[in-house]
């Protein structure tokens, strides 16, 4: 582990309710009103995030030493999502930006960025969605570097990275070429920070999505980057990215149980109206509850030992998100059927949970993704 020094949460039984407890009362009193505009894109909610930083959001899960603990992080999450998907999903872009640091052993890079992500004072994301589905055969790398003195010059472009902007930063990863030494064929790969203000790298806004348009995503141009050595998160990435993936996939936990929590609250809204009509429906509130309770307590226990390398546990990550992905879509969809009509206007937050709902099973890793590396392992 690299030596930042982020706020710690002092491991026990339970995750300390503190952080998690301010991070809800932000997101009741500063994130909800602005949850529409988040969802329709006219907010990016660049104040909330920093704010949630202050609080130590950002910082739970990297202790200074010893092994991490994640726990906090994804109840803090889970906080958010219960008011907003779209933020939520920025959350996790943020907490893997300080995953990655924090695994990081270029003690200047962690110099001069720990402390910066840690506490939200410097915002960014993560550029892992095309290098995950290409270490698992499902993409080949989009970025190519070659060496130069000092650094690498990176090239290519990356369709979709969230919770950015100009002064962002992001990691992801790029497949070195040209380079003495590396077999035809297996070329090395290399895991770094990009800096969205770089004049060499282009941001560029993506059509409309869906939801989530206010999460600061966008299309990543890279001509030419001069990428410097401070700038290495790992050389080589593969070793590094096996250290933090089971960090990064457990922590995408906090967006499925928050939403799952607002549609069992959404159901419960209109069970005195609805409640003589909705109890002819198969899914109820209650089973829902049962549901977010199994999956709030499997991720607690995966999450304090992230970085367990048994397959075993590997496979218990992996399938854990499969049913938070899938459970998160089957919530969603019940809440809009208890809420009828009603749930179908735009004011209503049910057809918002909705649409949130599918990114949850369709962000990197997906559904399909997950079921192919279940059948691989």
């Amino acid at each position: 582990m690299g030596s930042l020094a982020l706020s710690r949460v002092e491991a026990s039984d339970q995750p300390a309710p503190s952080i998690a407890g301010e991070v809800a009362r932000i997101a009741r009193e500063q994130l909800a009103p602005l949850a529409m505009g988040i969802d329709d894109g006219s907010v990016y909610p660049a104040d909330v995030m920093r704010k949630f930083g202050e609080v130590g959001a950002w910082g739970s899960h990297m202790p200074p030493e010893g092994p991490a603990d994640l726990r906090c992080a994804i109840q803090a999450m889970a906080a958010i999502g219960e008011v907003c998907g779209a933020t939520a999903f920025m959350a996790w872009c943020q907490n893997t930006l300080v995953w990655y640091a924090g695994n990081s052993t270029n003690l200047k890079l962690a110099k001069r960025f720990g402390d910066g992500f840690s506490t939200g004072r410097v915002l960014g994301g993560t550029g892992l969605s095309n290098p995950m589905k290409s270490f698992f055969g499902i993409e080949r790398l989009k970025l190519k570097g070659r060496k130069v003195d000092g650094g690498y010059i990176v090239r290519g472009a990356l369709p979709w990275v969230s919770n950015l902007g100009p002064d962002h930063y992001f990691g992801t990863i790029f497949e070195r070429e040209g380079e003495p030494g590396i077999a035809s064929g297996e070329p090395g790969q290399v895991m770094f920070l990009a800096d969205c203000s770089d004049p060499a790298i282009t941001l560029t806004p993506c059509k409309p999505f869906l939801a989530m348009d206010g999460t600061g995503t966008y299309g990543v141009q890279f001509r030419d980057v001069f990428v410097p050595d401070e700038l290495i998160l790992a050389d080589p990435a593969a070793p590094f990215v096996k250290k933090i993936r089971a960090g990064f996939i457990l922590l995408q936990a906090g967006m499925a149980l928050g939403l799952i929590r607002d549609c069992i609250k959404i159901m419960d809204e209109v069970g005195g109206p609805l409640g003589h009509i909705n109890r002819y429906l198969p899914q109820q509130p209650v089973q829902f509850g049962e549901l977010a309770a199994e999956l709030e307590a499997e991720t607690m226990a995966l999450a304090r030992d992230p970085y367990n390398e048994e397959e075993t546990y590997w496979r218990k990550v992996i399938a854990l998100r499969l049913r938070a992905g899938d459970a998160s879509v089957a919530a969603a969809h019940a809440a809009m059927l208890h809420c009828g009509a009603r749930g179908y206007l735009k004011s209503h937050r049910a057809q918002r949970r909705l649409r949130e709902a599918y990114f949850v099973a369709i962000v990197t890793p997906a559904t399909k993704q997950l079921r192919k590396m279940l059948a691989d392992s």
